[in-house]
């Protein structure tokens, strides 16, 4: 693999150092050429590129090929300002159908499941990424996209879908959906479910696996590497597999951008080594992850990177302390009567001058009651397990069910008011 990763690596640099002028340009400011990549550590050598980058280039600028052999379009979905797009030759799609197959087939998908792909279609790359793949395992692929949940739940019944592939969040609402319509979801015969597209605890992946009776897989993918199929759980359920003969992953310090060693929590870098249309070098993804060091039981010998624990710009910082979201939604789901859907409002004190973080936890339809001392029972009992879990003291407010917007794609889970 590190023979063939190295191969690759080489190609690479040679070729985007002719044919990209933003990346020639970038390799001369650090003082590297093509022909100091003698061994793959010598990766370490090479310059990151981060988001920014891709909105400087944009809409062409990192294109290492000729507009004309490019064969499709993708462009990254809900972010504010110039979008960073992915461009694909037939060979990047291939190699995406092939991530997405390896990432289903971990999931124990065969040619006889029948997947609903309820990712969104369009330059979001989640709906057609599932799609490709489900076709490469020779599935039967239903298009159904996102939203339009009585339809959903209707095509899961009428064709015995066996295999949701969904964002986390839409999996749990459908379920939600499901029992206020008469339906018990784990009827329904689905069997397992791969979710992707947004950050998910641990706990919330019980809650799923407990509403729809399935086993529920993590997908790891992003628009600027290709979209999802990067990597993926297999029925282990422990890490995700890197198809690391396609993408080259690192774990850096985002301080100090040094490479960490195996098993060290850090930020997660990726370097497209087989992508012509749009190849990117040290991709600075911002997820916070570590490269598991023990092979896997399910014989795969591809790594593993462990699931995520956050993103570096989706990191609060509160009163000084260092909160992820999933944090608060892994505390969350450890108690008994609120269900998964919560907002963490942040907002700064213009007396003091200090940070203040409220979070609103909706309370299920048995548990939520008209008296005043129940309710107050459960906020101090949320309030004291944030104070234990996170270490800041966070003011909880109490909503009825249903009562928090809910999201057919990535969940919003934060609202912060801060000018900062």
């Amino acid at each position: 693999m590190r023979s063939l990763q190295f191969a690759r690596l080489k190609n690479l640099v040679e070729r985007v150092y002719t044919n990209v002028p933003f990346y020639r340009t970038k390799l001369d400011e650090a003082g590297v050429s093509p022909n100091d990549i003698k061994t793959l550590d010598d990766l370490a050598k090479l310059p990151f590129t981060t988001k920014d980058d891709l909105r400087v280039t944009y809409p062409y600028g990192l294109l290492a090929v000729p507009q004309a052999e490019i064969v499709e379009i993708h462009m990254s979905s809900g972010t504010t300002g110039t979008p960073v797009i992915d461009a694909y030759t037939q060979r990047d799609m291939d190699d995406w159908f092939e991530g997405m197959a390896r990432t289903l087939s971990g999931a124990g998908g065969t040619r006889n499941d029948i997947v609903q792909n309820a990712y969104g279609y369009g330059l979001f790359t989640g709906g057609l990424g599932a799609h490709y793949g489900a076709q490469r395992i020779g599935a039967t692929v239903i298009p159904v996209s996102s939203g339009n949940t009585e339809k959903q739940l209707m095509l899961m019944r009428d064709f015995k879908s066996t295999i949701i592939t969904c964002t986390p969040s839409y999996a749990l609402y459908m379920a939600e959906q499901a029992r206020e319509m008469g339906i018990d979801p784990t009827s329904l015969g689905l069997r397992a479910g791969c979710f992707g597209a947004e950050p998910w605890s641990e706990n919330m992946r019980k809650e799923i696996e407990k509403a729809w009776n399935i086993k529920a897989y993590d997908i790891y993918g992003l628009t600027e590497i290709t979209g999802p199929g990067v990597a993926f759980e297999c029925a282990e359920q422990y890490g995700m597999h890197v198809n690391e003969d396609f993408w080259y992953p690192e774990i850096i310090d985002p301080a100090t951008g040094k490479v960490l060693p195996e098993g060290e929590k850090g930020e997660l870098v990726i370097t497209t080594i087989t992508k012509e249309g749009t190849p990117l070098i040290r991709y600075r993804t911002r997820d916070i992850t570590f490269i598991i060091k023990e092979r896997c039981g399910c014989g795969r010998t591809t790594r593993r990177i462990h699931r995520l624990f956050g993103r570096t710009d989706d990191l609060l910082i509160i009163r000084g302390v260092n909160v992820f979201p999933s944090q608060i939604e892994h505390a969350l789901m450890e108690i008994q009567h609120v269900e998964p859907n919560y907002l963490i409002i942040v907002d700064r004190s213009a007396q003091t001058h200090l940070d203040d973080a409220e979070l609103h936890v909706e309370v299920n339809p048995e548990a939520f009651s008209d008296e005043t001392k129940d309710m107050e029972q459960l906020r101090n009992k949320i309030e004291a397990t944030m104070k234990s879990k996170l270490g800041i003291a966070i003011k909880v407010k109490l909503v009825e069910p249903k009562s928090i917007e809910r999201s057919i794609g990535k969940a919003k889970r934060v609202i912060d008011k801060r000018q900062i």
